[in-house]
């Protein structure tokens, strides 16, 4: 499996970019967003993958960031949604429109992707919603590990016996989760404070739950009534 390219942008086409790595030139299919987003040929570029194949076809398919490409595979599963809809669909909102439009039910969103009718944007909407804060849970922690790469890091004392953190490891593993919820909330577009009461009002009766099974239960109390 290819799961990420680099190379130099040797050519771009309408829906795809030839990129050249090392005198090997890969097709890769990409959104229309993505597009407007390469460099100029001759540039370096990269992109991660995922890999179609077929009896008669391997195609490449490229994406900016991880977690757009967990949308990809996500919106894969979705009966009626090949690979061409879901890059329309990517392609029209981007990963964190995708989620927001997901999970707050707005089929007229995915709807104004390109060759995306009503019938199939509710049944993308049907079908993921339940899905849609694990992807963004996910997202959170991707967005996390991508800082972390380049925060240079710094030599720390030695950890305290492990019976002696053992009593804090619950609270940090808590609270690590609230602040992811809380991003992937704002993220959405709800307020700071709406979306910091609605993950502490749920937090408090969910002592062991992790993030996604947080935005699910903020989203519920941020639900109009």
């Amino acid at each position: 499996m290819i799961g990420r390219i680099s190379g130099r942008l040797d050519w771009r086409g309408s829906d795809h970019v030839l990129i050249d790595v090392r005198g090997v030139g890969y097709i890769v299919h990409v959104s229309e967003r993505t597009l407007r987003a390469m460099p100029p040929v001759g540039e370096a570029v990269s992109l991660y993958t995922d890999l179609l194949v077929r009896e008669d076809l391997l195609q490449l398919f490229g994406f900016p960031t991880m977690l757009e490409k967990e949308w990809h595979k996500l919106l894969m599963t979705v009966q009626g949604v090949g690979a061409k809809a879901s890059m329309a669909i990517l392609g029209a909102l981007g990963a964190e429109g995708v989620g927001r439009a997901i999970t707050l039910g707005d089929a007229r969103a995915v709807q104004a992707a390109p060759g995306v009718g009503p019938k199939l944007a509710q049944r993308v909407i049907l079908e993921l919603k339940a899905k849609a804060p694990g992807v963004m849970a996910h997202g959170v922690g991707l967005a996390s590990a991508a800082v972390a790469d380049d925060v240079v890091v710094e030599p720390v004392a030695a950890p305290a016996p492990r019976k002696a953190a053992k009593a804090d490891d619950g609270a940090a593993r808590r609270a690590a989760a609230s602040a992811d919820a809380l991003s992937a909330l704002v993220n959405l577009g709800y307020g700071q404070g709406d979306a910091a009461q609605a993950v502490a009002t749920v937090a408090g009766d969910m002592a062991e739950a992790d993030t996604a099974a947080l935005i699910r239960a903020a989203l519920k109390v941020l639900a109009p009534k």
